[in-house]
């Protein structure tokens, strides 16, 4: 089990600039929807982007301590685009 602050941690980590929301979809700490705002998705592909986030994640993941995981990913100026 990881909190949802531990998994923002995990991300900012590796992307210092992100606005990260983290919902437990499950209640049981495993399986999470993650929403992440990163100026480093521009010029990035959907798959690319996701994957610097799973990469942000890799340990817990590898360990099944984040089971499953719904990804949203945008540069700050599409989220704003999306308000």
């Amino acid at each position: 089990m990881i909190s949802p602050g531990q998994v923002e941690a995990m991300i900012k980590a590796e992307l210092p600039d992100a606005q990260v929301q983290v919902q437990d979809l499950t209640g049981g700490g495993d399986h999470y929807q993650v929403t992440v705002v990163s100026s480093q998705f521009a010029g990035k592909g959907l798959v690319q982007q996701h994957q610097l986030v799973y990469g942000a994640l890799r340990q817990a993941m590898s360990t099944e301590a984040i089971h499953a995981l719904a990804l949203k990913t945008y540069t700050p100026e599409v989220w704003e685009a999306t308000k």
